[in-house]
């Protein structure tokens, strides 16, 4: 039983946790690693809001596909640098009429008035590209490489939590370990000169069908 290998109440080491995660995950699939984080911020307030971006050091171990929305003196350029889908009227079309099976979708500035139509389509369903996230660039290639190699885009739910994938139970304890460091480094970068308190109030990891395990904020570093 996964849960007999779980002590109940136990703050874990991350790399203890990692560790364990491997060992209390039974799916047949390759489950996704996902990691909770819940912050001591006041969400609705627009001076506390948590968002940004990571490049995980061993990538999501997820094949994200990226579609590319631009004008046709950049499509080389994206294809080049491996987006799966290339184009833009067509594609806008489609999405008009229900397709979505896309991970991110990367624009440029100059076509956006043509995106904004899609906000009720892409809006709900984190797709809409965004300056802050890199997915509004002219440096098309560069976002899709980056996208490719593990980059992640994150925010803050209106319960003050981000949760994010982090990594696959194929992953050695290791991998996982230096992801989710980075991933928490990155949010305690981004904590809001307004925050007062304790900014990490909990910290999860867990796999798809595992339970979670409980991280020692204090040494989460270890």
């Amino acid at each position: 039983m996964a849960s007999g290998k779980i002590e109940e109440g136990k703050l874990y080491k991350l790399s203890e946790a990692a560790a364990l995660l491997k060992e209390v995950t039974f799916t047949k699939f390759d489950a996704s690693v996902d990691m909770d984080v819940r912050l001591g911020i006041d969400p609705r307030k627009s001076n506390q809001m948590v968002r940004g971006t990571v490049t995980l050091p061993h990538g999501t171990g997820k094949d994200t596909k990226v579609l590319v929305l631009c004008t046709p003196d950049k499509e080389d350029e994206a294809k080049k640098a491996g987006a799966d889908h290339v184009g833009l009227d067509d594609y806008i079309e489609k999405i008009k009429k229900g397709w979505t099976d896309v991970d991110v979708i990367i624009t440029m500035p100059p076509v956006m008035s043509k995106i904004g139509q899609l906000g009720k389509i892409l809006g709900p369903r984190g797709l809409m590209p965004n300056p802050k996230s890199g997915t509004v660039t002219m440096d098309i290639g560069k976002a899709v490489e980056e996208v490719k190699q593990g980059k992640i885009d994150f925010k803050v739910d209106k319960y003050g939590i981000i949760h994010s994938t982090i990594g696959k139970t194929s992953f050695d304890p290791l991998k996982l370990t230096e992801n989710a460091r980075e991933f928490i480094n990155t949010i305690i970068k981004l904590k809001p000169a307004a925050a007062k308190g304790t900014y990490i109030k909990s910290l999860y990891l867990s796999s798809t069908m595992s339970p979670g395990l409980k991280i020692d904020t204090k040494t989460f570093d270890e």
